[in-house]
């Protein structure tokens, strides 16, 4: 467990003791904190930043942690911010933020919000300017130029050899940092080495496989992987399905606020209602349950729980697939549902895989690329497969026609198919007739 500093640890303690909490107590807190700072190292979060806290108590909560411990954890770590916030000083706004990496963060944090980008995106973004800041090695923002900035990318390829996408979505967090943070030249030129770009063809899965790797899923997951194959969509619009979403009578779905911020709708699966009918019910039942328990509903989209009052705890606003264990928002100290976590659905696909002995590399995107070659093969057109996928560009969509056989490859055998007669013919062959 992570040693902390006596610079760190003594305000700690004295802010803790001067609330009247006993030696027991003063103990549990210093653990807590200790575990936030580790996980905060170990995931690459930074731990002055209070974005860092909700991550962390869907940890504990993932790991079967209490609601006491969970508001103890969150008592804790909120004792580290106002410590941090009394050893600093120059973490404010405009000039002064910017000469401290903590400044940074939270500029970064504003502009994002600003401009209305998806919260993995600023995470993304916050990690990469983490490893920025630990390449640098103490050097302050107020000193960085455009020289630091492409020997970090020039690292990154020729140091940790990363792929040409991993570098790119690199140079565009330094991007974002000096022009809407720093407020600095960003030459990068074509002075740092690329990374070679090579072309991907995504994995497909027949439909036997689609089936033998369900088979081996329980419920909830299970019916996410069916939706993720059967609608195309991608794992984080299919986990952000609300109950409102679907439309049984014209056999809809509609998909809000996907990648880019833009909604689209898809064909429902008549084959999945009466598992989607059976989904519903469950979560009615765990709605009546939480409400009964004074919990607050569900977590809103932007500003709609303050705008719509009450519509948390409206069923059509209830995750589709809404997680087991209740969260602890720390700032208002409310009990909301969030829905099934990412790696919770990524570990069960991972063991059904295993299960069902397909010997392909699959992921929940694997599913959405064999939603799109199987249409591709049953002669969609790339326009309509285009607007089903929510791609803004035909290019993206015509990766999957090469996931699929050409005519002209149909047409062909390999040599090893060949004939008995075929091949006697050949033998006589001696490269006469070409002249």
């Amino acid at each position: 467990m992570r040693k902390l500093s006596e610079k760190l640890e003594i305000p700690f303690v004295e802010i803790v003791e001067s609330r009247g909490l006993s030696g027991q107590e003063r103990g549990d807190y210093l653990k807590w904190l200790r575990y936030y700072l580790d996980f905060c190292a170990k995931y690459r979060n930074p731990p002055r930043d209070r974005d860092s806290l909700p991550l962390f108590l869907q940890k504990l909560a993932s790991k079967g942690q209490s609601a006491e411990q969970q508001r103890q954890a969150a008592y804790s770590i909120s004792v580290y911010y106002d410590v941090v916030a009394g050893l600093t000083s120059n973490a404010g706004s405009g000039d002064d933020a910017r000469r401290s990496w903590d400044g940074c963060y939270q500029l970064l944090k504003e502009e994002i919000a600003l401009r209305h980008y998806s919260p993995k995106t600023f995470k993304t973004y916050r990690n990469w300017i983490v490893q920025y800041q630990n390449w640098l090695k103490g050097k302050l923002p107020e000193d960085v130029d455009s020289m630091d900035a492409r020997g970090f990318l020039a690292h990154l390829t020729l140091d940790r050899n990363v792929a040409a996408s991993t570098q790119n979505q690199a140079f565009n967090a330094l991007l974002f940092l000096y022009r809407n943070i720093l407020e600095k030249e960003y030459d990068i030129g074509d002075s740092v080495p690329r990374a070679r770009r090579t072309k991907y063809i995504p994995v497909v899965l027949s439909r036997k496989e689609v089936d033998r790797i369900v088979e081996n899923l329980g419920m909830p997951y299970s019916l996410i992987i069916q939706l993720l194959y059967g609608c195309g969509l991608r794992m984080s619009e299919c986990l952000n399905l609300r109950i409102g979403d679907l439309n049984f009578d014209q056999s809809v779905l509609t998909v809000h606020r996907g990648k880019g911020g833009k909604d689209r709708t898809v064909p429902l699966p008549r084959v999945l209602a009466p598992d989607l009918h059976e989904q519903l019910e469950l979560v009615e039942k765990l709605m009546v349950r939480d409400s009964a328990a004074g919990y607050d509903g569900v977590f809103m989209p932007d500003a709609l729980g303050r705008k719509l009052r009450g519509a948390a705890k409206d069923i059509a606003w209830q995750w589709l697939f809404p997680a087991r264990m209740i969260t602890l928002v720390p700032k208002s100290g409310e009990y909301r549902r969030y829905h099934v976590h990412e790696t919770n659905l990524q570990k069960a696909l991972r063991s059904a895989v295993k299960g069902s002995g397909v010997k392909k590399r699959v992921t929940c995107h694997t599913f959405r690329h064999s939603f799109a070659s199987h249409l591709l093969r049953a002669n969609y057109d790339i326009r309509t497969i285009q607007q089903l996928l929510g791609h803004a560009d035909v290019k993206t969509t015509m990766i999957y026609t090469h996931t699929v056989r050409s005519r002209t490859m149909k047409e062909m055998e390999s040599p090893l198919d060949f004939s008995k007669e075929i091949i006697e013919s050949l033998e006589g062959f001696d490269g006469a007739v070409l002249r």
